[in-house]
């Protein structure tokens, strides 16, 4: 008597990567967007999306928001946050930190990338 594996749903969702994330949030970072899942409700099926766009005083700037799964991207899980970003972007993020300040001079995410070779005053923008 053989036993048949159930069938798989066409919903069900492949497994996130087992592969490291390129970029990596700080505690603060990771909480805070804990709080902003749960206060903004954003949806299943959503993640962190990370990446760069041309533009900006220092030639590029980061992405910074929630969105869905497209075709170019890779997924990874950091801190139990599931991370999109297109891995044409990974030249430019390998290796960079996302922390969270929440102070008096500073409020807002904060990128610490080691491959940028220039950045402008404000931080949101750089060459690399």
């Amino acid at each position: 008597m053989s036993t048949a594996a159930p069938p798989i749903s066409p919903t069900a969702k492949a497994s996130k990567s087992t592969r490291p994330s390129p970029v990596k949030l700080t505690d603060r970072a990771a909480s805070e967007v804990r709080r902003i899942i749960a206060n903004k409700q954003i949806p299943e099926g959503y993640g962190l999306r990370v990446g760069v766009k041309g533009g900006g005083c220092s030639g590029m700037s980061y992405i910074l928001g929630f969105d869905k799964q497209r075709e170019h991207d890779l997924e990874f899980a950091e801190q139990g946050i599931t991370i999109f970003m297109d891995k044409r972007h990974g030249l430019y993020l390998m290796d960079t930190s996302i922390d969270y300040h929440d102070g008096l001079d500073a409020r807002g995410f904060v990128f610490e990338n080691p491959n940028a070779t220039e950045t402008c005053g404000c931080g949101s923008s750089f060459a690399a």
